[in-house]
């Protein structure tokens, strides 16, 4: 299965120089937060393949306008052709905010998903808005990540983790590609293509 993530920064390769041809072979696009919902809509117009979301930390805009033709996964998980998908959008509580937690709320969001994870025996993406603590993370409490992602990779084991929020442009040399222990941890920061199949995803991540 291949698949798009999407994040933080609209691709001007797909929205503004959009040739339908670029999503082809595409099965799947996860964003993974802070996008303009009519990229979303845009990208959903163009494609048979499920557009899946969760809410950045600057996405308070969506409760007005939704992007049409997509699927929010935001505290559930969704299964595409087998592939157990959970989402937990958001960011580390730095004012306040719809989209924005302490460590201690992820927690609660987590805990209120345990039907949904043993009916489900676990998952196998990982998507989130913000990284896992001291995994491609800031260490301003803006950009910092939550622990309580490492304890659900931790118990879990799911093969990718897909996340955005600290972006590649930043200049603190975050990374498009890490591992933690067997999960694939990648930053979707615009745009980037994987396929969930592949063992060895980071020689070929583009």
């Amino acid at each position: 299965m291949r698949i798009l993530a999407i994040a933080d920064e609209e691709s001007a390769y797909l929205w503004d120089f959009f040739e339908k041809s670029k999503l082809e072979g595409i099965d799947l696009i996860i964003s993974c937060g802070d996008l303009d919902p009519n990229y979303l809509s845009f990208l959903a117009t163009f494609t048979s393949a499920p557009v899946l979301y969760v809410h950045g930390n600057h996405d308070e805009c969506y409760q007005e306008t939704p992007p049409s033709g997509c699927i929010c996964i935001d505290d559930s998980i969704y299964v595409y052709k087998g592939i157990r998908i959970l989402g937990l959008g958001g960011s580390m509580r730095y004012k306040e905010g719809t989209y924005q937690y302490t460590e201690w709320g992820m927690r609660r969001r987590i805990a209120r998903l345990w039907f949904q994870l043993l009916r489900r025996r676990g998952f196998d993406i990982l998507v989130t808005h913000a990284p896992a603590y001291q995994l491609n993370d800031g260490r301003d409490l803006p950009h910092q990540g939550f622990e309580s992602f490492l304890k659900l990779m931790d118990k879990y084991k799911p093969r990718f983790f897909l996340h955005g929020h600290v972006h590649m442009s930043y200049g603190r040399k975050h990374k498009r590609y890490d591992k933690y222990q067997d999960t694939h941890v990648i930053n979707a920061f615009e745009r980037c293509v994987f396929d969930y199949e592949d063992e060895h995803p980071e020689e070929h991540i583009r």
